[in-house]
């Protein structure tokens, strides 16, 4: 029996959901699981995001793996002026239409579609960069953290968040692929010429399946020293 259209679009969006939570990265999966007429995740900011970078100078800033947008769009409330990146030209497009809706100014985000494994960061041009939630491969995650500290003006922050290896055990959600997952002293361990203000675990209330959870997330927040020039 051949489905409707409607069956089989969720169909594919519950494989695309299934396949990308096994340290697979894929554009169409990705385009697929942001393809719904609701938000992935929220319209809101990653709570970790807010609490850590609320009442920060704004400047320039650099959302990398960037998804529906909701870190910039709430930045760039802030007076932030950023730049999002990510592959999903559907995340990307939503971001869009959530930054409309906050009445966030033209030209205030920058929406770049891009493979962070192909896109060049530029050095020493930015006041902050986030990254939030981007599960690779430890290849391609040393990379683009490398390029991510090179990117940070002197002064700059850098802060990390990511589903941490003991929610495999202590919490729920996110990834299965322990591959893909991060831990403080790894994210530490490739910021060697930052000075690292706070690394650890910590614990993040969600929903799922009508019940209250928690999930174990990474942080890492660090600062490129003022007196280091290149």
């Amino acid at each position: 029996m051949r489905c409707s259209p409607a069956a089989a679009a969720a169909k594919l969006a519950v494989l695309a959901r299934r396949l990308s939570y096994r340290g697979r990265v894929d554009r169409q999966q990705w385009d697929a699981r942001y393809s719904g007429a609701e938000y992935e995740w929220s319209m809101h900011p990653n709570l970790f995001v807010a609490a850590e970078l609320d009442g920060v100078p704004p400047g320039r800033a650099l959302d990398l793996a960037a998804g529906e947008g909701r870190n910039s769009v709430w930045l760039a409330e802030r007076g932030w002026r950023v730049t999002a990146v990510d592959f999903s030209r559907v995340g990307l497009d939503k971001g869009r239409k959530l930054s409309a809706a906050h009445g966030v100014a033209d030209g205030q985000v920058d929406w770049i579609v891009a493979d962070l494994g192909e896109y060049p960061l530029p050095r020493s041009s930015y006041d902050l960069v986030l990254i939030a939630y981007l599960q690779v491969g430890a290849a391609l995650r040393a990379r683009v953290l490398a390029g991510a500290a090179a990117a940070l003006v002197p002064g700059g922050t850098l802060l990390v968040v990511g589903h941490d290896l003991a929610n495999l055990t202590e919490g729920t959600g996110g990834p299965s692929s322990p591959d893909v997952l991060y831990t403080p002293e790894a994210i530490t361990e490739a910021l060697p010429g930052l000075r690292i203000i706070r690394a650890e675990r910590v614990r993040r209330p969600v929903e799922r399946d009508g019940t209250h959870a928690t999930a174990v997330d990474t942080l890492v927040r660090a600062e490129r020293p003022a007196n280091k020039q290149g």
